[in-house]
């Protein structure tokens, strides 16, 4: 009988011993001296030093603590400096939240995951170093670090979690690293002073809000790997000059270039079967826009406010127009709708914009345009001039490249004869 009881008893301070709470010390300095193993995850406020967190100026971990615990040193706000050992692996969520006087913290190679919220509004945060064993920077771990200026982000993270980076006001440019899938939802919203992105291929969507309010970004590249890009992406990029998007693009959501005021001109993929909603509203700076044949639908306001845009050529794919979607375009000065059947949709698609600049539409349709609701307020609809029919029967109708016949001499496009042409690489039958 002595010896279960024995046994129990040993058993019973084993488990005592490996979930005891780590020793800790508060020296007169503000000094905060950790020591044990097992750091255990607390609730916010619940740290047995949190009473005395406005105390604490520097952070001792000694080498045995393997783990920093949950809400370990949230609203330290006099914390200026610590030291984190190799023997630390894990850093829990919102370990450091709110400690607003931290400047720099180094992690160690140890350290395989950054938590959510872990460094949130350490609004004094100026340098972080990144280790390369981190596989995973979690939701909101640098959210509203406005003091932080450049982050090196190593080529071992392969998620970068929802406003891991939210309102970084000061953080001028970043790299993503290629294992990153995805850039999530208001992964970089509000960093006003970004001015240069890298974007991986491995990278296939481009998540919404991502880039909201990135005002000093003036250009941005995306790869071929992206096939979406969620709505209000990047919604207020106003210095936003030009952007490429490539042909792997499926979807641009609604206001994903809403107040782009400084983009003068966008081509989207022929892959995108619609323009969304509010795509490009008070897109003011927009002078061009190429809108390939394979869009069947331009949503409500999608060109709303674009008041630089001169002429728009709509392809014969599209069936409907949504409301408002070029109103207070007062820059147009010609349209060119290919479509045979007047495309029609929601009330006002042009309203606010001069009625008697030319629209020009298939010569057959001439009466039909003139008869549609929304076309017929039109005075000057008119046969499209000069049409040139792809091989593959497409109606082609750039006027501003030259025209070559098939020797390779230029040729006077308003007098061609029956046969066929050569523009822009591409060859054309003239009937």
């Amino acid at each position: 009988m002595r010896k279960y009881s024995l046994l129990l008893f040993l058993a019973l301070f084993s488990f005592s011993a490996i979930h005891a709470e780590v020793d800790w010390s508060l020296s007169a300095d503000g000094t905060l001296t950790i020591s044990g193993t097992d750091m255990p995850n607390y609730e916010y406020g619940s740290a047995p030093w949190y009473s005395q967190r406005e105390s604490i100026k520097k952070i001792v971990i000694e080498n045995e603590v393997t783990s920093i615990g949950r809400y370990a040193f949230c609203d330290c706000g006099s914390l200026t400096s610590m030291s984190i050992p190799n023997s630390v692996t894990s850093i829990g969520r919102s370990a450091f939240n709110a400690c607003s006087s931290l400047s720099s913290i180094t992690l160690p190679n140890s350290v395989t995951s950054i938590g959510e919220n872990t460094f949130y509004y350490c609004k004094s945060l100026t340098s972080v170093t990144i280790p390369d064993g981190v596989t995973s920077i979690g939701d909101g771990a640098f959210y509203c670090c406005k003091a932080l200026t450049s982050v090196s982000i190593p080529n071992s993270v392969t998620s970068i979690g929802n406003s891991a980076f939210y309102e970084c006001t000061s953080l001028t440019s970043v790299t993503i690293p290629s294992g990153v899938m995805s850039i999530e939802h208001d992964t970089f919203w509000g960093c006003s002073s970004l001015t240069s992105v890298t974007i991986p291929n491995s990278v296939t969507s481009i998540g919404r809000l991502a880039f909201f309010g990135c005002t000093s970004l003036t250009s941005i590249t995306i790869p071929n790997s992206v096939t979406s890009i969620e709505e209000h992406a990047f919604d207020e990029c106003s210095s936003l000059t030009s952007v490429t998007i490539p042909n792997s693009v499926t979807s641009i959501g609604r206001l994903a270039f809403f107040c782009c005021e400084g983009l003068t001109s966008i081509m989207i993929p022929n892959s995108v079967m619609s323009i969304e909603k509010q795509t490009f509203q008070y897109c003011s700076g927009l002078t061009a826009v190429t809108i390939p044949n394979s869009v069947r639908g331009i949503g409500d306001g999608a060109f709303y406010c674009c008041k630089a845009l001169t002429s728009v050529t709509i392809p014969n794919s599209v069936t409907s127009i949504g409301e408002g979607a070029f109103t207070g375009c007062a820059g147009l000065t010609s349209i060119t709708c290919e479509a045979t059947t007047p495309p029609g949709g929601g009330p006002g698609f042009f309203y606010d914009i001069d009625k008697s600049i030319p629209v020009y539409v298939p010569a057959n349709s001439v009466e039909a345009y003139k008869k549609a609701d929304e076309w017929k307020d039109f005075t000057n609809i008119q046969a499209i001039p000069n049409t040139y029919t792809f091989i593959d029967g497409y109606v082609y109708t750039n006027y501003e490249l030259p025209v070559y016949d098939l020797n390779g001499r230029k040729v006077n496009e308003n007098n061609l004869k029956s046969g066929i042409y050569v523009r822009n690489g591409k060859a054309y039958v003239v009937k």
